[in-house]
């Protein structure tokens, strides 16, 4: 039975201190989860106009030349010294978070979608799959705030945004330097996106009934494809 006193913001603070109580609550909450997006949104491109506008963008371009490979570094050096300006880089960096975002969560949405029809069949939305996904993901927020808490403490501004990933696994585990075959993927994968898996599972667990481990499991099945093809690749 939901609260009446229970809002939007106790959600906001019990996904990560109590996240079973704000997940029951999301359930019954579908239209709450446009709080969790705009935060998001907000924070991670405030972070990226605050970014380009202080880092040293001549050394940030040498230092994206440097992490392409050195087979194709000659023919991508004049385009991408072309492309790249401080403006065009905010912006574009801006549209992608809001763009990628919302397809990620499109995607997310869909395949739990599908998920929970073809294993629980538990009387879920799709846009309540959606609010779990936008949910699920609102801890990044605490990446965005370790960014920005890493140039606040920085001796210099000469970091690249990778740089800017203290929960990565490269950055925690593997030190790949850029260029090498394991910089993109390590960068990619940060700790984070194992509480968002977490969260997930918890969720579809709560809301379907189903056992934690086969919810984890659903939860973690596109994270472990994605990543472990791609490091088959490698």
């Amino acid at each position: 039975m939901s609260s009446n006193s229970y809002s939007v913001f106790n959600a906001m603070v019990d996904i990560v201190a109590a996240p079973g109580k704000a997940l029951d609550e999301i359930k019954q909450h579908t239209a709450w989860m446009w709080w969790p997006l705009l935060v998001s949104m907000l924070l991670a491109s405030g972070l990226m106009i605050y970014y380009y506008g202080w880092v040293d963008f001549a050394w940030l371009v040498d230092e994206t030349i440097r992490q392409i490979p050195p087979e194709d570094r000659a023919e991508s050096a004049d385009t991408i010294r072309s492309f790249m300006s401080p403006s065009t880089s905010t912006w574009t960096t801006v549209a992608a978070v809001v763009i990628v975002s919302l397809i990620i969560y499109l995607i997310s949405a869909t395949y739990l979608h599908l998920a929970n029809k073809l294993s629980t069949a538990a009387d879920i939305s799709f846009g309540q799959w959606f609010s779990l996904s936008i949910w699920s993901s609102f801890v990044g927020v605490f990446g965005v705030l370790a960014s920005l808490a890493m140039i606040m403490m920085s001796d210099s501004n000469q970091l690249s945004l990778e740089d800017l990933q203290v929960t990565s696994i490269n950055a925690l585990f593997v030190h790949a330097a850029g260029g090498e075959p394991w910089f993109r993927w390590a960068s990619t994968l940060n700790l984070i996106n194992f509480w968002t898996i977490f969260l997930t599972g918890t969720g579809i667990a709560r809301w379907t009934g189903a056992s934690t481990l086969k919810s984890m499991i659903i939860a973690a099945l596109p994270w472990v494809l994605i990543f472990g093809i791609w490091a088959a690749i490698i």
